[in-house]
C-alpha cells in the first residue's frame, strides 16, 4: 500500500485555543453561509470561524463521508461512546449545521467512508463496502430522495481503489471518483467512467459555479490541479511544496466563491482568498496557526 494511502483515515489532529484535539479527520466543508469551516473526525467536529479553531458542541460522534450541501449536511459513521445510538449510523442528515441529525437509512448496517452529495441537488453517492438490506452488492450506489431508495451504478471503466467521490453541484448525473489508478469522470450517474488524469488521485471537488473540477494527484510529485469542464486542458494550481504529503480534501466557500480551503494527509490546512493563486496556512502538522 502506498505511504499516502496508509494515512488515509488517520490524520489531522487540530489544536484550538482550548487545546481541543481531533484525530482521524474524514472531510472538509464550509457551512452554507460560508462563515465556518467544518472538519469532521473520530471525536466530533472541529470548527474554524473568524480566524479561530474551536470544537463544535454536542456528542463526539465519529463522522465519516461528511458532505455539505446548500440545504443539508450528510454523513455516516459511528456514534460517540455512551450516546446510546445504534452503530453504525448508515446515512444521516442534518438540517441545522450539524447540531442535530435525522436518521435516513441503513442504521446499524452500513458505514460509508467514501461518500459525497451534490450542492444543489442533494443527490448522495456512496461506495458501499458490503451488501446490506437496500444494496445487494458492494460498489457504487446513489440516492436522490434522502435514502428512501437506492440505485446501483455499473461503474464500467472505473479502476483502482476508490478514495473520494465528488458530485457536480447542479447535475446529479455528473460525478468524479479519485482512485489509486487516477481520476475518473462519469456523466451518466456512474454507469460509465472515463479516466481523465493518471497517477494516484486522492481528492476531487466540483466548484460551485460548475466551471472546474479540482483534484489532487501524485504522479511522482504531489500536485493540485484544476480541470475546466468546458474541455480545456487541466492546469496546475500554485501550491506550497509538499514533502511526503498530498492534498486530501478541497472545499469552496459558498458565500465568497474565491475562497478555498484544503487539508493534507500530514495535517496541514490552507486557505486561499484568490481561487488558489496564494495560500495562507492555518494549521501545520495539526497545530493551529
Amino acid at each position: 500500500m502506498n505511504r499516502f494511502a496508509l494515512l488515509l483515515f488517520a490524520f489531522l489532529p487540530v489544536f484550538a485555543a482550548a487545546q481541543v484535539t481531533l484525530t482521524h479527520v474524514h472531510g472538509l466543508a464550509y457551512s452554507a453561509d460560508g462563515t465556518r469551516i467544518m472538519i469532521p473526525s473520530h471525536h466530533g467536529l472541529a470548527i474554524y470561524e473568524a480566524g479561530k479553531w474551536s470544537k463544535a458542541p454536542g456528542p463526539e460522534h465519529d463522522y465519516m463521508g461528511f458532505s455539505a450541501t446548500a440545504q443539508h449536511i450528510y454523513s455516516s459513521g459511528h456514534p460517540a461512546p455512551g450516546s446510546g445510538l445504534v452503530n453504525p449510523f448508515g446515512l444521516l442528515r442534518s438540517r441545522d449545521g450539524g447540531k442535530t441529525w435525522d436518521k435516513l437509512a441503513l442504521e446499524g448496517e452500513s458505514d460509508f467512508h467514501v461518500m459525497a452529495a451534490g450542492w444543489n441537488t442533494n443527490a448522495v453517492y456512496v461506495w458501499n463496502p458490503a451488501p446490506n438490506s437496500r444494496m445487494r452488492a458492494a460498489g457504487l450506489h446513489y440516492t436522490r430522495n434522502d435514502g428512501f431508495s437506492w440505485a446501483r451504478a455499473a461503474a464500467a471503466g472505473l479502476a483502482g481503489e476508490p478514495r473520494a467521490i465528488s458530485v457536480h453541484p447542479a447535475d446529479a448525473a455528473n460525478l468524479a471518483i479519485a482512485t489509486s489508478d487516477g481520476l475518473f469522470l462519469s456523466r451518466d450517474a456512474g454507469e460509465r467512467f472515463t479516466n481523465i488524469a493518471s497517477g494516484e488521485a486522492f481528492g476531487s471537488f466540483f466548484d460551485l459555479e460548475s466551471r472546474d473540477l479540482w483534484y489532487s494527484i501524485y504522479d511522482g510529485q504531489a500536485r493540485l490541479r484544476r480541470l475546466p469542464l468546458g474541455g480545456a486542458e487541466a492546469v496546475t494550481v500554485s501550491f506550497p511544496p509538499l514533502k511526503d504529503d498530498v492534498v486530501a480534501f478541497i472545499a469552496q466557500n459558498p458565500a465568497r466563491r474565491t475562497q478555498y480551503a484544503v487539508a493534507t494527509f500530514q495535517r496541514d490546512v490552507y486557505l486561499s482568498d484568490d481561487a488558489g493563486k496564494s495560500w495562507k496556512q492555518i494549521a501545520q502538522r495539526g497545530v493551529a496557526k
